[in-house]
């Protein structure tokens, strides 16, 4: 596995801990439709969840979040469409991203909810 990859691994397993001390309930993790991914799937309360998980060695090139381009944003609205009707739900939908920088000395998570919304 490259090491892009384990680094990725690394930041969905502190987003799945962070989220679940935060009272969320994980419903689903690396969900596909066709090609297209949803990195987690969680009820916070009453509420679905749309969450992507973006994970950097650094924020040179800016912060991870920056990296959920507007194409990222029409493909996890896709998605979640896709979920939403597979499951049969009738629930309020939120997107949230999960930014972290894991470097050497320090790891550091910023949990963005409402980070952006579907548009027509």
């Amino acid at each position: 596995m490259a090491n892009h990859n384990e680094l990725g691994k690394i930041g969905e397993e502190m987003a799945l801990k962070h989220l679940r001390k935060l009272g969320y309930k994980i419903l689903e993790v690396n969900w596909f439709y066709g090609r297209e991914e949803v990195d987690i799937v969680a009820m916070d309360g009453p509420m679905l969840v749309i969450i992507e998980v973006k994970t950097r060695a650094t924020n040179m090139f800016g912060e991870p979040e920056f990296a959920v381009t507007k194409r990222k944003q029409k493909s996890l609205i896709r998605v979640a469409d896709a979920y939403i009707q597979e499951k049969n739900l009738y629930l309020e939908t939120r997107f949230d991203i999960v930014s972290i920088i894991i470097t050497p000395h320090k790891k550091h998570l910023h949990h963005i909810e409402d980070a952006f919304y579907p548009t027509m």
